[in-house]
């Protein structure tokens, strides 16, 4: 019954990184459904709100599904068949590769309000699942990569996707920030996405990946603000202040860890 149960798991995993896939050509239009920027009504657009990152930065799902799709693969190997880490690991990356799915299909058919709830329960399994590999280290470079690496990618992403989000489905429901100015609203939100960052570095005692993703996503946010509409001088600072927060903290937690793992072990 085990065996039957990890061939099952394996099985779910790789028939979600399929459906996944299917999903990410659909978002970008090339199988014929509308480019995310230009669904519903265009509401994440890079100039759709002050907290949208500019059209370069989504060039980071690539090495996202690029590892989503190696992982897929490697996990279904025999050598992992049995694998405890798998074992814990493989539905909750299964489900982030479904609901990332169910996010695409959502703003395809102009259901951004649904979007909301979907990519917040997408980033709670990545926090699940980052949470996971935190509780034991990889076997070896390969595992580091595919799993540890592909994971803190993902996360420090869905973090600023889910912040570009929340606020395009506000925005276009009307919501007018309660008087306060979009430059005070967008820096606060801004904040806040810094304030994960730290969290994350020091939770993952200096992951790379994370950190990496995430002030990824905040740069290119920065520039957006600095040389498109709408211009936010404001939220742009707050990016890039943020930026260099999560890197230094996250360098200097890393290089406090090294020291006491050895080399082989190191995470991403």
């Amino acid at each position: 019954m085990k065996q039957g149960s990890d061939l099952l798991r394996q099985s779910i995993v790789l028939v979600s990184a399929v459906l996944a896939i299917i999903g990410s050509f659909i978002g970008s239009g090339a199988a014929g459904g509308t480019p995310i920027q230009n669904a519903s009504g265009g509401a994440l657009a890079a100039d759709a709100t002050p907290i949208a990152p500019a059209v370069p930065a989504f060039g980071i799902w690539t090495p996202i599904y690029v590892g989503l799709i190696a992982y897929a693969i490697w996990q279904f190997l025999p050598t992992q068949k049995t694998d405890a880490r798998q074992r814990r690991l493989g539905y909750p990356i299964a489900g982030s590769l479904l609901l990332n799915a169910a996010w695409i299909l959502s703003v395809q058919f102009d259901q951004l309000w649904l979007s909301v709830p979907v990519i917040v329960l997408l980033l709670a399994v990545l926090v699940l699942a980052f949470r996971i590999t935190l509780a034991s280290r990889p076997k070896n470079l390969i595992e580091t990569v595919l799993v540890d690496g592909t994971i803190g990618l993902y996360l420090g992403w869905v973090c600023v996707a889910t912040a570009a989000n929340v606020t395009a489905a506000l925005v276009a429901a009307g919501f007018d920030g309660f008087g306060a100015s979009a430059d005070l609203w967008a820096v606060g939100v801004v904040v806040v996405a810094g304030l994960v960052g730290v969290l994350i570095a020091v939770a993952g005692r200096g992951r790379l990946t994370p950190a990496l993703s995430l002030s990824w996503g905040l740069a290119w946010l920065a520039v957006a603000r600095l040389t498109g509409s709408p211009l936010s001088t404001p939220a742009a600072v707050a990016a890039l202040v943020s930026v260099a927060v999560i890197v230094t903290l996250t360098l200097s937690l890393r290089l406090r860890s090294a020291k006491s793992v050895p080399p082989r072990l190191a995470t991403a």
